[in-house]
This record gives structure tokens, sequence and C-alpha cells, in this order.
């Protein structure tokens, strides 16, 4: 079941070890700032709780992982504090996420775009579907994606990225992120996809979790000034999006 509620729906729900955290959104799963807000929130708080070894990240319903960051408040930033504030939403769930010291699952069921890519680099480990098309569109809007780009390189490396970037009309399919390590495995349905997600889920979550935590420090080394990157990202991001560009394509999109 999808939400109707106009800042979406975040649900955690705790079982056997495994934190289960949905978050859900009617405009194809997207994040308004309050929801990102509450996503960064939630990890740190997960992250802190000994009675989890492991974190499941998945979106509601069957069609799309994540459509990004919200049109409509994207379309409504007037200054500078403003655009800055609302990039670093992203810049704060993958911080979140980076620090949490628990090890992350993503469950991608269906298309990507911008920073929902983000989110999938930023979990340890991502399950998909064959319908998880990727995409990172945010040239044609005059902006790009700085935000998610460490994120997103540290798993596929500056040549996809790149590809990924420069491309930015373009669906790149689920084979094609697996291919270049965005996906560990793709199945052909959401059945299989979840019967997997829990099989490792449960494996994980038998195992130490001294040793899983202290993986998650060895897997994410190298990111410790991301706090201050990410941040700096974000202010680029500001800036661009009041460009006269930027103005423009986003009345197009709006219309």
């Amino acid at each position: 079941m999808t939400t109707d509620r106009q800042n979406g729906s975040l649900y955690t729900k705790i079982q056997n070890k495994i934190a289960t955290i949905e978050f859900g959104h009617l405009a194809s799963n997207s994040f308004p700032g309050q929801l990102l807000e509450r996503l960064a929130k939630e990890f740190i708080s997960v992250g802190k709780n000994n009675e989890v070894s492991v974190i499941i990240l998945k979106s509601e319903g069957e069609k799309a992982f994540c459509a990004g960051a919200s049109f409509d408040e994207l379309v409504a930033i007037t200054n500078l504090e403003d655009g800055k504030q609302f990039f670093s939403g992203f810049a704060n769930v993958i911080n979140a996420m980076r620090t949490c010291g628990k090890l992350i699952i993503g469950r991608v069921q269906g298309k990507t775009v911008g920073g929902g890519v983000g989110l999938s680099a930023a979990c340890d480990y991502v399950l998909a579907t064959e319908n998880a098309a990727i995409k990172l569109s945010e040239f044609t809007i005059g902006i790009g994606p700085f935000v998610i780009e460490p994120a997103v390189t540290r798993k596929i490396g500056i040549a996809a990225t790149s590809e990924l970037t420069l491309d930015a009309t373009s669906w790149k399919n689920a084979y094609w992120a697996k291919e270049k390590g965005l996906y560990a495995r793709v199945f052909e349905n959401i059945n299989e996809l979840d019967k997997e997600v829990e099989i490792l889920s449960e494996k994980l979550a038998s195992y130490n979790p001294a040793a899983l935590s202290e993986m998650k420090k060895v897997l994410w080394k190298g990111t410790e000034n991301w706090k201050d990157l990410l941040a700096e990202r974000a202010a680029i991001s500001g800036e661009l999006v009041l460009s006269d560009f930027t103005k423009k394509a986003l009345s197009k999109f709006k219309k």
C-alpha cells in the first residue's frame, strides 16, 4: 500500500535483530525535505540500537524505488540558503548511512533517479529486480549530481559515474548497474528479490555484531571528510538551482 501523506511516510520494523526501514511517497517515492530529515535521524537512531545487527532499506509499492528529491520543493527554492538546505537533505542521509555503524542492505524493486541512485550507492549491499533501471538526469535541469557523486563513484568508479551523469537522458538497466558494482544481484521479480533479501539479512543477523560493525568501518575507510565534502557539494547545487538556466528548465518541466 502506498502512502498518501504529503510529506510521505517512514516506518521501521525490528525483528530478529533485523531493522527494516521503509519509506514512501505518492510521487514515485520521492523525498520532500522533511522525509529526508526523518530518514537521516532514523538511521542514526537504529544505528545506536543494540537489538539491531543489520538494516534493510526499502520503499513502498511495486513500481519506482525512488524518484529522488521532491520536484515541488526544488521549484520553490528562491535563495541560496534554502538551496543549500534542500540539497543537504540527501547529504545528511548519506552521512547517516555511512556512520550509523550497521551494515545496510538495499532492496531496490524499481526505477531509481538522482538522489535515489545515491541512496542505493550508500547501501553496503544491494539486491534489485530487472526493473531497477537507473538515471542521473540532473544536467537536464541545469544542476548536477554533486551531493551524491562521492557515494556513486565510491561504488561504481569514476568512468561509470561519468557515463551516467553525462548521458543524462538515458536509463541504464539493472544489469548495467550490476556490472558496474552498484547492485550485487539482480532478480526477475519482487518475490525472488524478497526471498533473497530475507535469506541474506538472516545470515548477517546471525554473525558476530562486533565483526559486522568493524567491517562497516573498514568498508567506509577514506570517507571521513564527507561531512564537509557533501556540505560543500550541497552549496554548489544550491547556487546552480538559482541560475536562469535552471529556472527556465524547471518551468518547462512544470508545464
